[in-house]
Formats: C-alpha cells, sequence, structure tokens
C-alpha cells in the first residue's frame, strides 16, 4: 500500500480534536481490503508511546486507535500480526548468540490457545552455560557454516537438541552481520558528516568571497555558480604552478618565476575551445627561457594528472642527486674488498648519508649493491640516446634484458637533447639460469646534463607513487651510470646498481652470486657495455680482422651477425622463461630435481621450424675455472667429447666473424665431418664471448642452401634454426660449490686462486613433433633430459682427464 500524505492539524482545542492528527489522503486497493476499513477519517492520538512500534517509518499510520476502538475505523489491527510477528522475529534473532528457546523453533504455540479467545503463551528462553557457549564460539570462529554431521555431534558432546545448535549458528550469524553492518553504518555516517562540513564551509566561502588584490570583501554580483567554481580552481592552479616552478628551480639549480598570468582571472580557468582548464590539452609547457623546465607530454590514451608528473619529477629529483653523490663518493661510503678489490657499500654509512626516497627495505628482502669503473668505446651523447631508447638499451645488453618498453614518456628533453628527459619504463632482467627468476621491474629513468660532457642517466623504482598490479619481488634503488667523454671518442662510465629483492625464490647455489653484486651488479653492466662497443667499432671499422674469412661479403657479415644474434636471444628466452615466448612448465617425476622442462607451439614463424618446440635447462657447479671451462667448450677440435653432433670426430670451422680483440669473441660457421658416404655433413652456427662478468657459447644446426644465401648478404629471418649452449659465470666471492658432507674446497681446473669454481648452465631447444597440434610424449621428455645429463657428465669427464 502506498500512503500518500499525513497531514497534522494545526487547529486549537475548541474543534473538538485535543491536538490529534488527522490521517488523510490515503491510496488503497479495495479488492484488497476489508469493506469499512477507511470509511472515514480517523483520529490518531498523539499520546501514544512512541516505542509501542518497532518501525519508525510506518508509526505515523500504524498506531492503534484507543479512543474510538471501532471495525470501521481500525487501520493499524490489519497489519498488527505481520509486524508483531517481524518485530519478534527481529528481537529473537538480535538476541546474544548464547541465548535460544528451550528447544523451539519461534513456531510453538499453546495447542489450547484458540484465535482471538487467549494472547499466546511466552515462549520460555533459557541461556546457555558457559562451557557450552565456549564451545560453540570455538566451533564458530572455525566454521560459522557447520553441517548436518558437525552439528550432530556438537550436541551429543553439549548435551542440547540439534535444532538448539543450529538456531544457535542461525542466531549467531545474524548478529555478526548485525556488528557488520553497524560498523559499516557508523564509518558512512562519518563520513557523511565530513562531506557536509567540508560543502558548508565551500558555501561559506562562496558566500563571503574575499577580494585577492585588497584583502577584502569582494563585490560578486550576480556571478554565476560555475564562475565561482572557476575561481575556485584559479587558486588551486595557482599553488600548483607554484609548486611546479619550486621544482623547476631545484631543476635547473637557480630560481624560476612562472609565465605572466592574464588579467582575467578567469582566463586560467577556461581553455582555448572554451571548456574547462584540467580536461582541455594534454601538454604543458612553462615558457621559462632557455633553460625552461622539459615540455611535460601525456599520451591521450593515459589519465596521469599534473600531481603524478610533479611527484614523478621529484622522485627522479632525488634518485639524480643519490646516484651523483653514490658515483663521486668513495671511503667510508664505498668499501675495497680486499680479496677480489671489488668496491663494497658500506649499509650503516648509506643510511646515515642518505633518507631513502622510495621508502624502507620490505621485510623478507635482502640488499645487492656494487659500483665499477671502465672506459667504453662510445661517446657520452651516443651513450645516452642508447640508454634512453628501449630498444636499442635492449639490443645493446640484450643476453641481460629479456623484455622492455616505454609506458609513459613524461618529458622528452629541452633544446633537442636528452637533458630533462624523463619516462616510464618496465623491463625484465636475467640470469642466465633457471635456478634465478626473472627480475620484473618498473621505474622511472631520468637522464640530466651536468656539464659540458658530462652525464647521468638514473634508474629507480616507482612501487611507492604507482601501484602494482603484480606482486613485486625486486625495487631498484637509485642505480645507474654517470658518463664524462674522454678524447678520440672514448668515454668514462662509472656504474652504480642498488636494488632490494626476495631472496628466497632465488636458489642456494645463485644466493652467493647474487649477495656479492655480481650478478645483476655494476660489474656485469660495464663488462657487457664494454664488448658490445669494441665489437660496434669493429664492424664499423673498414679493415677486417686477420682471422676473419675474405671470401664472406660485408653484407654477408651483417647477415650471419644478425642470425647470431636471433639465435643467441632465442637461447636466452628459453633459458630464463622470459615472457618472449609462451612457455608452458612440465612437472614430470621422470625428470631431474634442478632441471626445468618447458615447451611451447612454433605456428607461423619463418625463423623457427614448425611443432612443438621441447627446453629443458639446468644449472650445475664444477670445480674449474670460467676460463677454461669456456677454452673447452668453444674449442671445435674438442667439440667430440662433448657433443653427439659432432659424430664423434673433430669440426672445422669454416667461417669467422671476430666481435672483439679476444679470440673468443666471434660469431664462426663448423662443419661436422661425415663418418660414412650416405651421411651428409651438418654446418652449426656458433656465437661465443668472453668478458669479466661471463661467458657465452650458443649454437644451433643450420640447413647448407640457407647459409650459403645469408653468407652473400641474403636475408636471414627465414633461417630456421633451434638454439642450445652454455652459459658460464664465476659461482661468487666465498662459495665453493653445493654442501653436501662438507664443502668442495678447491680449484682443481687451474686459473686464479680466488675462483673457486663455475656455475655453468646448460640449455637444449630441441623440436619433438612437426605437428603443433601433437601431444608431448613421456619419451621425448626423458630424451631431453637424458641428453642434458650426458652432456653434463662428459664435460666433467673430459675435464678431470685432463687435471
Amino acid at each position: 500500500m502506498n500512503f500518500g500524505g499525513f497531514i497534522d492539524d494545526s487547529s486549537g482545542p475548541n474543534d473538538g480534536l485535543g491536538g490529534a492528527r488527522i490521517v488523510a489522503d490515503v491510496p488503497y486497493n479495495t479488492t484488497t481490503m476489508p469493506t469499512g476499513v477507511f470509511s472515514q477519517p480517523r483520529l490518531v492520538s498523539s499520546s501514544i508511546p512512541k516505542n509501542m512500534f518497532n518501525s519508525p517509518g510506518l508509526s505515523l499510520a500504524l498506531q492503534p486507535n484507543i479512543d474510538n476502538q471501532g471495525d470501521e475505523t481500525r487501520l493499524g489491527e490489519n497489519f498488527e500480526g505481520s509486524i508483531g510477528r517481524r518485530s519478534r522475529e527481529e528481537e529473537h534473532e538480535s538476541r546474544s548468540g548464547s541465548d535460544n528457546m528451550d528447544g523451539g523453533s519461534g513456531d510453538d504455540h499453546d495447542p489450547t490457545t484458540a484465535a482471538g479467545d487467549k494472547p499466546p503463551r511466552k515462549k520460555r528462553y533459557h541461556r546457555h552455560t558457559p562451557q557450552q557457549i565456549q564451545e560453540l564460539e570455538a566451533l564458530f570462529k572455525e566454521c560459522p557454516h557447520p553441517d548436518e554431521k558437525q552439528r550432530l555431534e556438537l550436541s551429543k558432546r553439549l548435551c542440547l537438541e540439534t535444532r538448539q545448535v543450529k538456531f544457535w549458528f542461525q542466531n549467531r550469524r545474524t548478529q555478526m552481520k548485525t556488528q557488520l553492518e553497524r560498523h559499516e553504518n557508523s564509518l558512512l555516517r562519518q563520513e557523511n558528516d565530513k562531506l557536509r562540513a567540508e560543502n558548508m564551509s565551500i558555501r561559506d566561502a562562496m558566500r563571503n568571497p574575499i577580494c585577492t588584490n585588497c584583502g577584502g570583501p569582494a563585490i560578486i554580483g550576480d556571478m554565476s555558480l560555475e564562475e565561482q567554481l572557476l575561481r575556485i580552481e584559479n587558486a588551486r592552479l595557482k599553488d600548483e604552478l607554484d609548486r611546479v616552478c619550486a621544482l623547476a628551480g631545484k631543476f635547473l639549480g637557480r630560481p624560476i618565476t612562472g609565465p605572466p598570468l592574464p588579467n582575467s582571472s578567469l582566463e586560467l580557468g577556461v581553455g582555448t575551445n572554451g571548456t574547462f582548464g584540467t580536461t582541455m590539452a594534454t601538454t604543458t609547457t612553462l615558457p621559462l627561457g632557455h633553460d625552461a623546465l622539459p615540455t611535460m607530454v601525456v599520451p591521450s590514451n593515459r589519465t596521469a594528472t599534473t600531481l603524478d608528473r610533479s611527484m614523478f619529477l621529484e622522485l627522479a629529483l632525488a634518485a639524480m642527486d643519490e646516484l651523483v653523490k653514490m658515483a663521486q663518493t668513495d671511503e667510508p661510503l664505498w668499501i675495497k674488498n680486499i680479496e677480489g678489490g671489488r668496491e663494497m657499500l658500506n649499509h650503516d654509512e648509506y643510511l646515515r648519508t642518505f633518507t631513502p626516497c622510495i621508502g624502507l627495505k620490505p621485510n623478507g628482502f635482502v640488499t645487492e649493491a656494487s659500483r665499477e669503473t671502465g672506459v667504453v668505446i662510445i661517446n657520452s651523447l651516443a651513450l645516452v640516446e642508447t640508454l634512453m631508447d628501449s630498444n636499442r638499451w635492449a639490443e645493446m645488453f640484450h643476453c641481460m634484458i629479456a623484455r622492455t618498453s616505454t609506458t609513459d614518456v613524461i618529458s622528452n628533453g629541452m633544446g633537442g637533447t636528452r637533458n630533462g628527459a624523463l619516462q616510464l619504463m618496465n623491463a625484465e632482467l636475467q640470469i642466465l639460469s633457471p635456478l634465478v627468476p626473472v627480475r620484473e621491474v618498473s621505474f622511472l629513468r631520468f637522464c640530466k646534463q651536468h656539464a659540458e660532457g658530462v652525464w647521468a642517466v638514473v634508474d629507480v623504482s616507482i612501487d611507492t607513487i604507482k601501484e602494482s598490479t603484480t606482486f613485486v619481488t625486486c625495487r631498484r634503488l637509485p642505480s645507474g651510470c654517470v658518463v664524462q667523454d674522454m678524447p678520440n671518442g672514448y668515454s668514462k662510465v662509472i656504474w652504480v646498481e642498488h636494488a632490494e629483492y626476495d631472496e628466497s625464490q632465488v636458489h642456494q647455489l645463485y644466493r652467493p652470486l647474487l649477495s656479492s653484486g655480481v650478478g645483476f651488479g655494476a660489474q656485469r653492466w660495464v663488462a657487457t657495455l664494454q664488448r658490445q662497443c669494441e665489437c660496434l667499432a669493429i664492424l664499423m671499422s673498414s679493415t677486417v680482422p686477420t682471422r676473419d674469412h675474405t671470401a664472406i661479403t660485408a653484407s654477408g657479415r651483417r647477415s650471419m651477425l644478425k642470425l647470431a644474434q636471433r639465435m643467441t636471444d632465442n637461447f636466452c628466452a628459453g633459458v630464463c622463461a622470459s615472457t618472449v615466448h609462451k612457455w608452458n612448465k612440465l612437472n614430470a617425476g621422470n625428470v631431474d630435481e634442478d632441471v626445468r622442462v618447458m615447451t611451447r607451439k612454433s605456428i607461423d614463424d619463418p625463423g623457427e621450424p614448425p611443432g612443438i618446440v621441447l627446453s629443458a635447462a639446468t644449472s650445475v657447479w664444477l670445480p674449474v675455472s670460467p676460463q677454461r671451462l669456456f677454452d673447452f667448450l668453444r674449442d671445435e677440435r674438442l667439440r667430440s667429447e662433448w657433443d653427439i653432433l659432432s659424430n664423434g670426430g673433430p669440426m672445422q670451422e669454416m667461417a669467422h666473424i671476430a666481435k672483439g680483440q679476444d679470440h673468443g669473441n666471434c660469431v664462426s660457421l663448423l662443419r661436422a665431418s661425415a663418418m660414412n658416404a650416405n651421411q651428409s655433413s651438418m654446418l652449426i652456427l656458433q656465437e661465443t664471448y668472453l668478458d669479466a662478468a661471463g661467458s657465452l657459447v650458443v649454437y644451433a644446426p643450420v640447413d647448407i642452401p640457407a647459409m650459403h644465401v645469408v653468407m652473400n648478404g641474403g636475408d636471414s629471418a627465414y633461417v630456421a634454426l633451434l638454439p642450445s649452449g652454455f652459459a658460464i659465470v664465476p659461482d661468487g666471492p666465498g662459495s665453493h660449490g653445493p654442501i653436501s658432507n662438507g664443502h668442495v674446497n678447491g680449484n682443481t681446473g687451474g686459473g686464479s686462486s680466488s675462483v673457486g669454481g663455475s656455475l655453468l648452465t646448460v640449455a637444449f631447444q630441441i623440436l619433438v613433433n612437426s605437428l603443433p597440434t601433437a601431444k608431448l610424449t613421456v619419451e621425448s621428455v626423458e630424451t631431453v633430459n637424458n641428453l642434458i645429463s650426458c652432456t653434463v657428465q662428459k664435460i666433467k669427464a673430459a675435464l678431470q682427464c685432463e687435471s
């Protein structure tokens, strides 16, 4: 029913109503109401106590008529039964969970009581004992919804009926729900009060505006609400402009003033198209002269606010300041390691010197820090351009970076240079081992020119500013490099790496390597940069190294190097299981514990054979030096001692392209000799490199006609190959291999006494079925697992025989 309105009678006592209220204008349905219910207006007495009615919203219409109890004027009686029952049920449900009826369900009435003759017999309640309540509460905490079996066991244990237990849990759940609703209502009420107070203060400010020029009351006249809102927005924008100017002054090292403001304060709040200022342009430029603050560029598909950009700039400036100080300060901030001469960070001195710009270290995380100085064959401008371009950065450090992208360009720099460039980036950093997970980081990259020929590029994680949708396992503290130009196109690079990561995700075998800062540290970045720059210098030179085969044309050299780089990239992606390819990890029971087996489907990729590709990789510790292990694996004359593709005999080098001064940095084409006339000879493309941080040997069988096309300068993208190979790194300071019954000590392979051994990663990618829709068999997995085990055992046996 719809109660249309209730009219208070304001007439005096002479009208004979005695201050009562008239209930009128009440629509009703004559087909569903008893005859004569609304035959005439009735008087509602104002002396009825309000607490008699359970529903406040209906209390105006559902009060019983005490003075005139005629059937034709009794409205409340039609609803009394249903309202009364609901009130009693709500009262019963809101009682404490320790109260219950004496075995009743709420429907037990005295059978001798007839309708209308006697009032219902009052239900008898009893309170459970403290022991019963304790047992019930304990089960309720574990299981708020017990099943029939649990209720039966509990009723037997507490000497209660099963329905008593059932009703107790129902009441307890209702009570818990009511408490939660009350708490939520309280929070919403507090928030509503705050909003109401804020609304009132804004209304007061709008009613009493103050002139910004004289400070007195402003004469607004007939100012519209839109104009008042625009003036408030103007004040906020002025404050924000002052904040940006302060940041610009800190950025440029001198005080900065904003652009001249328009005469009308309303012009700041309206865009050129007449729309509101906060929704107009996506570019905000401060014309501050030659040293102006870089243009803030926000892509149109993003919703980044000016406040976010100012927070990013503030974080970038703090990170840049920390990086420069860490690069220039020696002791006591950096301490020389006596054994290897490597610099280690004094964490106590670091905490005294710097305030953490991205917050405190998360629980369970450990810190790694390193610094390395080196000279590279590249000038500062070219290196800065490489670092600020995500594609060129990934190509320069392709064995360290699995994937990278620029998600947002906040500043392009100023004056046509990278000075002041600021951008958001994502990257996947890797160590070539299945025992070390890929590090996924989101960070700001900021570039600044400090002097003529002196640049700095810094990275810092943004986890404290921008919420991450994934669980963060690594945070990048201010890290990067300071580059200074030197004569003859060289540059001096000081690289600093500082990170916090979850060590529980790393295998015990690699923890010493990472904690010492060697795995992802500055030494690896500088060594890779030196090797890649040396390779670029050789390739750009007009002279051909003496070891290179002059029969290969310049275009053929470029095609072979491009093919070799694609081979190495695919090898790294298969070892580390990065997102470059969609791998499916297999948990096979017949595979060794430290061997990771994955599969993927190769479809419509001209650079790979179609079908199901299986990748298997493992890492082991060997008591030989990294140099000796690398020389053994790359030597084509010794290849038959471990490679089943060599047909049991030595291989011959058919082509050689040098990529560095060291003879081990090269791309070569090998040919295995045929054992009989029916067996055709096979070509193997191989790339090897060696630097201070580690070494790599990657190879893949290739088709002979396809390689003839490549060596003549043809397109290498259509050469199908699946790479296999080895990655070698030192086992870390103080590490002497895995611990079983004791330490594996000694350096039986010779070399430097400071190196305890090597960590060798062995990986194979094999086409197990040429049909992408085929299912993987257990025999294929066992074959690859046996291939890895056999190769490792052959390498160990060969090195022990030589020792």
